[in-house]
């Protein structure tokens, strides 16, 4: 895979997605090359067999200058924390917007062999259709979304005008091992933190009435690896599990797997983010992709690895100025997942693991 490509760089490379990306590329022998600025980062450990540099990609100059002799960029650096774009938009769009373009007009003028732009579903704003395919209206409601969608139109011009062999991914709910509990939003990992400390689990929103694709963080990379390799440049892609989970069938999986009661501390009055979300993966599915994780897999290795008490979630979930988030103070009209009630979710889960190819 990526013959062609010796020299590999990798924005945001010390972030959840971009240790995951480093990890892979080397494994396959690559040359790569860690942008970062460390600006989100905890305890990192930089790996002997790579080259770090130390550049903020809302720095043009230092930006250019890295790309020099890189054959293949992955540009995962990012402001990725919805509630971030929020409180601190400006911030948002200096980092998802210029930060991008000058990834992207800097890849262009070295001459790069591939570009690999690491967008989000959420550009897509509120879900019209069920499952949503890269055709689905684009109308995000929070600047996080907003941001996000410019990178991508940035990048695409800079195809359609001067032959930036670009690709775009557009992942749904990213989870798995290292995610950062200060920032990381996917409910995944950190719904598990709060029972793991016998603490209620604050969800925002309706709990049946919220759905997401959850994907596990190798299986996003199996995803960029493969459309770096084999898609057409300009062509934009889903990479998701295919598989719809409601908040309270992740509870109930939680439950199951840690084989501990989940209280659910219900906040619904906050509805900004309660609807149907899930990929239609056809299109990334043509090119070979196969997700490999199953949710109850995925939910087992975090909780394997975070053991008894994990330190706990800190962000809040915003999406309107001064909107206050998820408390676990308050358990409110508690909602109590036992495990010997939750094993039937597993055979739910089971049949859209089998529908979708997932071990």
């Amino acid at each position: 895979m990526l013959k062609g490509y010796r020299q590999v760089l990798v924005t945001g490379g010390l972030g959840f997605i971009g240790r995951h990306l480093t990890d892979a590329l080397r494994a396959l022998g690559k040359d790569v090359i860690v942008l970062d600025n460390l600006s989100r980062v905890v305890n990192a450990t930089l790996r002997p067999d790579i080259t770090f540099v130390d550049v903020d990609i809302r720095d043009s100059r230092q930006t250019a200058q890295v790309m020099e002799g890189v054959d293949l960029v992955f540009h995962t650096a990012s402001n990725a924390n919805g509630t971030i774009s929020v409180t601190h938009p400006r911030f948002d769009f200096e980092t998802n917007v210029v930060g991008t373009f000058n990834v992207a007009e800097a890849a262009t003028k070295a001459g790069v062999k591939r570009l690999v732009y690491l967008s989000s579903a959420s550009v897509y704003g509120r879900p019209q259709r069920f499952p949503m395919d890269e055709e689905h209206p684009r109308r995000p409601f929070v600047p996080y979304g907003a941001s996000k969608l410019a990178g991508e139109l940035a990048c695409l011009s800079f195809h359609h005008s001067a032959g930036l062999p670009v690709v775009v991914g557009r992942p749904f709910c990213v989870y798995g091992p290292g995610e950062n509990p200060k920032w990381a939003l996917v409910e995944v990992s950190r719904f598990l933190r709060w029972p793991l400390n016998n603490l209620p689990i604050p969800i925002v929103g309706d709990i049946d009435g919220k759905t997401r694709d959850f994907v596990h963080v190798r299986d996003l990379v199996s995803g960029l690896l493969l459309i770096a390799d084999k898609a057409p440049a300009g062509e934009v892609f889903n990479v998701g599990s295919g598989t719809e989970v409601s908040m309270r069938q992740l509870v109930q999986v939680i439950s199951v797997v840690t084989g501990r009661e989940a209280v659910i501390a219900g906040i619904p009055e906050v509805t900004e983010d309660t609807y149907r979300l899930v990929a239609d993966i056809g299109k990334i599915r043509s090119l070979g992709y196969v997700p490999q994780w199953s949710l109850v897999d995925g939910v087992r290795e975090i909780a394997a690895l975070l053991g008894d008490h994990p330190e706990v979630p800190s962000g809040e979930t915003i999406f309107k100025s001064g909107q206050h988030g998820e408390s676990a103070a308050n358990a409110g009209n508690a909602v109590h997942v036992a495990p010997e009630e939750a094993e039937g979710v597993l055979e739910f889960i089971g049949q859209a693991v089998r529908r979708t190819g997932m071990r």
